[in-house]
């Protein structure tokens, strides 16, 4: 793996995945793991990175550059934020190398939005913004970026001016496991009732505010209609989806974008489709490696 230029990384509080990137921007090797920032913070980072590298033979003088949590206050190394309105092509001046260690690893800034009403932060998704705006030429968009924290936010002349976080999926994750609707899902078979999802979608962006209501109808429906459990988790997935839709888009004429790939995709695509809202669908793993390929060449631009 001599012909490697550089070590891509994007590195979150659950999940670790490196790309080994040639001189050519082409992919020539590829690791996934479970070893996130909450596995690593007890194990060692160092450790973590150095054993897949170790297997990959990659030697100690291809310098890393990594996203996500890993830059966190309890990451690796804290890396800071940049202020919105952010620059998005200026994240790679504010990386922060890792010191104490042979390796050149860099990690990338998070984004902050220093709003004393609407303060938020954002750690990773910038990277893939950052990919996404230039492999797709986007010059004014809405975007939205769904996962355990979802983000939705708006981009304009390659400058990221607000955005919104959603806890959609840590929601998802508390009440399917600490509610009384645990047992409404409980033995969910893998088919999906799609629509259960969609009807979900619908009452929520017809209603947000009666959302605690909604999430109890599940319960209801099970006891007086017999109602199953794939029913009842599309149903408690619809309806939180269908909550963040209706926080997150704003009519103002923009592009509207979905960064994600796999099953959230696909949710998402759906949920949008009920919505009305025409989109594109850009894939979120060739976003942030688009995004870490673009700040790599930033720093290091003699191997790139």
């Amino acid at each position: 793996m001599h012909d490697t230029a550089f070590i891509a990384l994007d590195w979150g509080t659950s999940s670790f995945r490196l790309w080994l990137i040639g001189h050519d921007g082409r992919v020539l090797a590829e690791r996934r793991s479970a070893e996130g920032m909450t596995t690593a913070a007890a194990t060692g980072f160092e450790a973590v990175l150095e054993g897949h590298l170790a297997d990959l033979g990659v030697p100690a003088t291809v310098p890393a550059l990594a996203c996500g949590m890993v830059g966190a206050r309890q990451g690796w190394v804290e890396a800071g934020y940049v202020d919105t309105p952010a620059r998005l092509t200026g994240i790679a001046a504010g990386a922060v190398r890792v010191p104490g260690i042979a390796r050149d690893v860099r990690i990338l800034p998070g984004i902050a939005r220093r709003d004393p009403a609407a303060p938020d932060v954002i750690r990773g998704e910038e990277t893939q913004i950052l990919g996404a705006l230039a492999a797709h030429g986007l010059q004014a968009a809405t975007l939205c970026m769904p996962g355990t924290h979802s983000k939705w936010g708006r981009v304009a002349e390659g400058c990221l001016s607000a955005f919104s976080t959603f806890m959609t999926g840590e929601l998802f994750a508390a009440v399917t496991g600490h509610t009384i609707l645990a047992h409404a899902v409980a033995g969910a078979p893998d088919d999906e009732d799609m629509e259960a999802f969609r009807q979900a979608v619908a009452a929520a962006l017809a209603a947000p505010a009666r959302i605690a209501n909604l999430l109890f109808q599940v319960r209801g429906g099970q006891l007086l209609f017999g109602r199953g459990a794939a029913a009842a988790r599309e149903t408690i997935s619809g309806s939180l989806i269908g909550l963040e839709i209706a926080g997150g888009h704003t009519a103002d004429g923009s592009e509207l974008v979905l960064i994600a790939a796999g099953r959230l995709a696909r949710l998402y695509g759906v949920a949008f489709d009920v919505a009305g809202l025409p989109h594109r669908v850009i894939d979120a793993d060739a976003a942030v490696l688009g995004g870490l390929s673009l700040a790599a060449r930033s720093i290091w631009p003699s191997r790139t």
